[in-house]
């Protein structure tokens, strides 16, 4: 067994949505990055690329390269579950935790988790996706930005029972 752990922030800017576990969300604005800004996807394809030990998403999809210009996070993370299967693992299970004052997680959730489960060829019941705000407190707290950090626990592919 591998466990895997990610995290990722993305300040505010200009904007009128937030990409959030591959769901375009309204929002008063929008996220500054070089892809889409899903913190959701980058933190779980943070978290996989950790567990096999296989660098970090800038390694992978550096912000140097034009290429990933605005890319769609999702199609990142099936690259990355690509690679988590390639070195023999699969998915038991991932939990994503967001922390943000706004915009609210809860009426996206199972878009989110469906999403996730999708994405990584596993079961929506093996998908956590939660939210929290940090009272007020912090660059979140001031609603400066948005971020996530998720946790997976993968197994070597032949290995137990989902």
């Amino acid at each position: 067994m591998r466990i895997g752990s990610g995290f990722d922030v993305h300040a505010f800017g200009p904007g009128d949505h937030v990409m959030l576990g591959g769901v375009r969300i309204a929002h008063t604005a929008g996220l500054m990055a070089h892809s889409d800004g899903d913190v959701v996807l980058h933190a779980l394809a943070d978290a996989l690329l950790g567990a096999i030990a296989g660098g970090d998403i800038g390694l992978i999809f550096p912000d140097t390269d034009p290429a990933w210009r605005g890319a769609d996070s999702r199609a990142l993370l099936r690259q990355v579950a690509g690679l988590v299967a390639g070195k023999g693992y699969r998915v038991l299970n991932c939990d994503v935790t967001v922390l943000a004052q706004a915009p609210r997680i809860g009426p996206h959730r199972e878009a989110m988790r469906g999403n996730i489960a999708a994405d990584l060829g596993i079961e929506t019941a093996l998908v956590s996706v939660k939210a929290t705000t940090t009272e007020g407190l912090g660059f979140v707290g001031r609603a400066e930005g948005i971020a996530a950090q998720a946790s997976v626990l993968l197994a070597a592919a032949g290995a137990g029972a989902r």
